[in-house]
């Protein structure tokens, strides 16, 4: 009779475990992709409301090359390694600010493109061979506007 309940009870933690659930298909829930979605939209919904909250402390209109270069960088691995007000691993961007003018733009491009070390510390910047130089230029751009 023990042998009864253990197969039982195995077979029901297998059943348990394994199959769709109703709503799922065999890729995945309804319900995830619908929270994933839902979590997508929430997600651009935040993204703007920091941009609106961005463009009212630095009175930048939508269109300006600030917003382009924050744009950019987000698409890439920059906020990886860098804040706006606080070093990470590589410096922030209002200490980069500081340091360097708008007449430094195209060297820091190409730093950005490049990659390397050595102005910052010992830890190298991630290369960004397949950047545009003026893309590069944008982000610059954006990094030296953060005060």
């Amino acid at each position: 009779m023990k042998k009864v309940f253990i197969v039982l009870g195995i077979s029901l933690v297998i059943a348990a475990c394994g199959g769709p659930k109703p709503g799922e298909t065999e890729e995945g829930t309804a319900d995830s992709a619908n929270a994933a979605q839902q979590s997508a939209v929430a997600h651009q919904s935040d993204a703007a409301q920091d941009t609106a909250v961005s463009k009212i402390g630095t009175e930048k209109a939508a269109g300006t090359a600030d917003n382009k270069g924050q744009q950019l960088m987000a698409s890439l691995d920059c906020n990886t390694c860098h804040k706006e007000h606080e070093k990470v691993i590589g410096p922030a961007f209002a200490d980069i600010a500081k340091k360097y003018t708008s007449a430094d733009e195209e060297m820091l491009a190409k730093k950005v493109i490049a990659g390397g070390s050595g102005n910052w510390g010992t830890v190298p910047m991630t290369a960004h061979p397949d950047l545009k130089l003026e893309d590069a230029k944008e982000m610059v751009k954006y990094v030296l506007s953060v005060k």
